[in-house]
């Protein structure tokens, strides 16, 4: 017989050997975890993953904020004349959940409305789901040989229903609805498993297994191959902002931007030594145009794993950091996780139990330009030597801020069921590894008095409040790819990562002197301009062999071509100038921007919903975005286009920010797309200093 018992904020339901718990968590906001047996997940698991403690200031992590309790809660457990449980009740705020005497579980809003509803289909029923297929809802299934178990979570399909965020996947979609997802990392691939729905909820499946999702026409279900139990966080809101609001408190904010990150991020696959970096910097500055990072990436060291530059091509980073920083430029330098069987640091590495073991097979995680191992971001020891490491040997040297590649990590074989972390079996864990190398390096600078700020190429769930700035990998240079970028970026936002962006042009490819890949270039960094961090990056062809193949043993890299903004051509430079002078300029609105997404969560690139949820064909638009409340920004995503359609949502009067023209809003209008214009509008009475002269600047 089932027993369920009332406390303070929440309900704990136990029938033969299982155990569920329904707690308030936030204002408006519930946590579910439901385990069998005495498993961990709910009885005494170590840390909460993605959500916040409920004791309101985190202690894991640098930036965590305070978790808001809101009205408290009211818990009513109902039982029958004879004693038997009858259905309890959960109220907190704008939500409330529903368990029936037959254990089922539902969620509904202030008025009543069912948000979700677990998926039962078991001839037990007593309603309108009994049927012969005995399939339940809560599915943790025993695995030979294993603690843990597979893990699945069923839920009725809405009808009618659109899906938006989960982080960033390469397929273009920007409603999930109908979409099978994979909850794993990979290169271009990052899982940030918090979905938001346009009937009023946010769901957070706080689980970093692997697994997936599939958001069916018929059945909604969450699955992990292997963990402890089920863990999830659901929400109400009746607006997408309010929504976002709820899981920023539950997960954390974004901490405040640093100002050089607002401006333009230079980077190009690879400055290989001290001089050439430089070389480019002082040609920036003499031909007068902005600049605030410039990028040394990979390769820079004597062997991976050293965490170190090489004194042969960088003899002197103190003074080549004192110059730039005399142009007003931020040096960012690219760290990897792998550790060469060959550095300085392999052997305390190993010994300490700070590397990724296999349960099989051979011990290298990645086998290219070197034998390599990586370093396990979950073990807060190996985090905090890597740092050690970084602090001697970059931040004693000036560099402040950096770029965490290969952040997934990328393993040379994705078969995860191979790999054991520190916090467990990768199956049961991968999915956190990005959070751990983010944690180190945020730790590690706010311990010295830095701001937290890196590029990484993953995160996951509460990933933000790290200052962790995620791009889109390394994908191809194609328009195919630039749209898939968009949507990616505003998935992305709308999974709590306001910090994000692309490698403009994209990184695999592009000839400097093709046509066509002007074209690309010339509309990807027309739309960089309006994301929320703009950086050119990208591996053009051809390559450049390095002067040597090997030095000290130790493979070397070359180069890809050059990839500044003089690098394509002249007409392709003038436009390039012109949008480097407008996001120059509009600085100081992004800056509120940003400061509103570390207050309430609102993404810096917001889907048209987001700002108009009334209006209902807003919803369907994929191709347009807010930058912020008062730009609608409209990129340009195929070949060959000299105009496009530009839906404008209904309630404002719009404006041509280029030539002043406006509109009434609730209609698709005809913009006029040049190369060298992408299209533009302000909301209301927004004045924003797009439509300034921006004649080139300097030569």
């Amino acid at each position: 017989m089932a027993r369920v018992i009332g406390r303070d904020g929440a309900f704990e339901w136990t029938n033969d050997g299982s155990r569920l718990i329904v707690e308030a968590w936030g204002r408006d906001a519930l946590r579910v975890r439901f385990n069998r047996g005495n498993a961990g997940c709910v009885a005494q698991k170590v840390g909460e993953w993605a959500l916040l403690s409920p004791s309101g200031e985190d202690g894991k992590t640098p930036k965590g904020g305070k978790r808001a309790i809101g009205d408290k809660p009211g818990v009513t457990v109902g039982h029958d004349d004879a004693g038997v449980f009858s259905g309890a009740r959960l109220v907190n705020g704008a939500i409330t959940a529903e368990l029936d005497r037959e254990g089922f579980l539902s969620f509904k809003d202030a008025s009543g409305k069912v948000l979700l509803a677990e998926f039962w289909r078991n001839r037990d029923r007593l309603d309108r789901y009994t049927s012969p297929l005995n399939l339940g809802a809560r599915e943790l299934k025993p695995l030979s040989g294993a603690s843990g178990f597979a893990a699945t979570a069923r839920f009725e399909a809405n009808p009618g229903e659109r899906l938006f965020g989960m982080g960033q996947y390469q397929d273009g979609l920007l409603d999930k609805k109908g979409s099978v997802l994979e909850l794993a990392h990979r290169n271009s691939q990052v899982s940030v498993p918090f979905v938001l729905s346009d009937q009023g909820y946010g769901f957070l499946w706080n689980n970093p297994a692997v697994g997936r999702v599939s958001f069916g026409t018929n059945i909604t279900m969450w699955e992990a191959e292997l963990t402890d139990g089920i863990d999830y966080w659901i929400c109400a809101g009746d607006t997408p902002k309010k929504i976002l609001e709820r899981y920023t408190e539950a997960t954390g904010c974004s901490p405040r931007l640093p100002d050089y990150a607002l401006g333009f991020v230079q980077s190009r696959m690879r400055y290989r030594n001290q001089e050439e970096l430089l070389a480019i910097a002082r040609e920036h500055r003499g031909r007068g145009l902005p600049m605030d990072i410039i990028v040394i990436d990979f390769f820079h060291w004597t062997a991976q794993g050293d965490f170190r530059f090489d004194p042969a091509d960088w003899p002197d980073v103190l003074s080549m950091v004192a110059e730039l920083r005399s142009l007003g430029i931020e040096p960012m330098v690219s760290v990897w996780p792998t550790v060469d069987t060959r550095s300085v640091n392999f052997k305390e590495m190993l010994e300490s139990g700070y590397l990724v073991q296999v349960d099989r097979g051979v011990r290298i995680n990645m086998n290219w330009m070197g034998e390599t191992i990586f370093f396990d971001a979950t073990n807060p020891d190996a985090g905090r030597f890597v740092w050690d490491r970084i602090r001697a040997n970059y931040v004693e040297n000036g560099i402040n801020i950096f770029w965490l590649d290969e952040a997934e990590p990328e393993f040379g074989i994705y078969d995860f069921d191979i790999y054991r972390y520190f916090a467990g079996p990768a199956l049961a864990v991968s999915n956190w590894y990005p959070y751990g190398f983010a944690e180190a390096f945020s730790r590690g600078q706010i311990d010295a008095g830095l701001e937290p700020f890196n590029l990484v190429r993953a995160a996951w769930a509460g990933s933000q409040r790290l200052g962790a700035l995620v791009w889109s990998g390394d994908v191809f240079s194609n328009f195919r790819s630039m749209r898939e970028q968009l949507a990616a970026g505003l998935s992305m936002g709308v999974a709590g990562i306001p910090w994000w962006t692309s490698d403009i042009g994209g990184f695999h490819g592009g000839k400097t002197d093709d046509p066509a890949f002007h074209e690309l270039i010339a509309r990807w960094f027309a739309w960089g301009a309006f994301c929320p961090v703009f950086r050119l990056h990208g591996d053009r062809l051809p390559y450049l062999p390095p002067a040597e193949a090997f030095r000290n043993g130790v493979s070397r890299f070359g180069s890809g071509s050059d990839n500044e903004v003089w690098s394509f051509g002249d007409e392709t430079y003038k436009i390039l100038v012109r949008y480097l002078e407008v996001r120059e300029r509009l600085k100081p609105y992004m800056r509120a921007v940003f400061d509103e997404a570390s207050a309430t969560g609102a993404p810096v690139m917001r889907p048209l919903w987001f700002e108009f949820p009334a209006d209902s064909y807003a919803w369907n638009i994929a191709d347009a975005y807010c930058l912020g409340a008062d730009l609608l920004v409209a990129p340009v995503l195929e070949a060959g286009l000299t105009e496009r359609k530009v839906y404008l949502p209904s309630g404002p009067v719009w404006k041509d920010a280029w030539t002043g023209e406006t509109f009434a809003g609730g209609q698709t209008v005809i913009a006029a797309a040049p190369l060298d214009r992408i299209p533009l509008f302000l909301r209301d009475k927004a004045r924003l200093p797009i439509a300034v002269d921006t004649a080139p600047v300097g030569r």
